[in-house]
């Protein structure tokens, strides 16, 4: 059973990372936000971007918030893993 949760778990937070990173790549490519796909990996996105994006400083033109995401990410996934094993 814990095998099942954890192949959940890593497969959920392997959809937010890879939605994450497609945020990043499609910034650079589609910057009106015109494409339906730019639209839906926003959605998907930004209720885990907003709270990062809050608390840190703004810095010019860059936004840090998605490495912070990804890094936050990485260590749940080590932590929820390490816990359910």
């Amino acid at each position: 059973m814990a095998s099942y949760v954890i192949t959940f778990v890593n497969l959920l937070l392997n959809i937010l990372s890879f939605a994450i990173f497609a945020r990043i790549l499609l910034s650079w490519v589609d910057q009106m936000g015109n494409w339906q796909i730019t639209g839906i990996v926003r959605d998907l996105t930004e209720p885990i971007l907003a709270p990062i994006r809050s608390i840190l400083p703004q810095m010019s033109m860059f936004d840090l918030s998605p490495v912070i995401a990804m890094l936050l990410l990485n260590a749940l996934r080590q932590i929820l893993v390490t816990a359910l094993r």
